[in-house]
């Protein structure tokens, strides 16, 4: 019998689903074959592309493009995101359509650095919409994320809500859905993604910066025991809404949620590769208890685990200043604005080289 590939048993044996993070052209290409049914990226998905060592003449070009088709800098970077995410998504517009619309989703998040305005977010979501029937809008829990989202859900914007770390904002996201499709009766596909992995990483910085002793078999354990909080949340209380894995920065983080309805995004490269390399045998583990003495432990440690894993943990204006949520988001500013470094500089050397052509 030919092994048809791990992914592949995967979505055979389980209800679990892969999805590619920020990927080339060609791995998602490779990703598609290798069994995943849809894609995320992110606002450094640009910046990941421009200094990639195949894609970067590719992304350069269209900075180039997006330069000459803009009149400010930020405009250009917002016009080059959409750019190869269109492509992106042509490439999964196949899956899309075979599946009847169930899969072949592509996600796009706008500029982070004025996500705080809600106005921002509905007027990127817009635009960004119009890439394509399979183009996924993310979009941050956070109150100004959470305001954005009642006018988007409305109008029936498929979203793939993010940022999220704690069980508080997940409640937030659901029962936001949960209202305002009642009251408009537009029920648009409903993504949530609990970064679990970044969160994992944000612990681990905090236990090196303040020297905890922990369990490191513990503290491997924190993301995920949040993780699958918030997924038996959205069975217990039957929200119509699926469960996004994101941010994995180990195979685990993989692993540990197959067997639920829940998808998982991850990079193609050391990730995704390595799990094709492995061949791991396909087993359900999301169900596993986390034991009390773990939970005990992670709560009494550290603070922003037990903010994240506590029902009421966090309060709504609490959220875009949680530290998982500032970490993540710095990420994403950092890479933004080195895209806008980069059209400004391209901007300059187009003017120069009219002024020199013009005299």
């Amino acid at each position: 019998m030919i092994d048809p590939g791990y992914f592949q048993r995967v979505s055979q044996q389980t209800p679990t689903t892969m999805w590619v993070n920020n990927p080339t052209r060609e791995e998602a290409r490779l990703a598609i074959e290798a069994g995943a049914l849809g894609c995320t990226c992110n606002p450094s998905y640009c910046q990941k592309m421009i200094d990639h060592p195949e894609e970067g003449t590719y992304a350069r070009a269209l900075l180039d493009e997006a330069v000459r088709e803009s009149s400010t800098d930020g405009e250009a970077e917002e016009i080059l995101q959409r750019k190869p995410i269109k492509a992106i998504a042509g490439i999964f517009l196949p899956t899309y359509e075979k599946s009847g619309r169930m899969h072949g989703y592509v996600s796009i998040q706008g500029d982070p650095i004025r996500e705080g305005d809600p106005n921002v977010i509905i007027e990127e979501a817009f635009k960004n919409r119009t890439l394509g029937h399979n183009v996924c809008i993310k979009v941050p829990v956070t109150a100004s994320g959470l305001s954005a989202m009642e006018e988007m859900i409305a109008k029936g914007v498929l979203i793939n809500s993010t940022e999220v770390f704690g069980v508080a904002q997940a409640h937030s996201l659901c029962e936001t859905y949960r209202r305002v499709t009642k009251k408009s009766g537009k029920r648009p596909k409903m993504y949530l993604s609990h970064i679990t992995g970044i969160y994992d990483e944000y612990l681990r910085n905090y236990v090196i910066e303040h020297n905890v002793e922990i369990s490191q078999d513990v503290l491997w354990q924190a993301g995920l025991a949040v993780a699958r909080k918030v997924y038996q949340l959205l069975v217990d209380r039957r929200y119509p809404v699926t469960f996004v894995g994101g941010g994995a920065r180990g195979l685990h983080h993989f692993t540990e949620m197959v067997g639920g309805g829940v998808v998982v995004t991850i990079n193609w490269a050391g990730t995704a590769e390595k799990l094709l390399q492995d061949n791991p045998p396909v087993v359900y583990r999301l169900f596993n208890p986390v034991p009390r003495h773990v939970i005990a432990e992670l709560m009494r440690k550290l603070p922003d685990f037990r903010r994240g894993y506590l029902n009421q943990g966090l309060r709504v204006e609490d959220y875009e200043e949680f530290g998982p949520v500032e970490f993540f988001r710095g990420s994403f500013i950092k890479s933004w604005s080195r895209v806008l470094d980069l059209a400004k500089e391209r901007r300059k050397v187009f003017r120069e080289d009219l002024s020199v052509g013009g005299s």
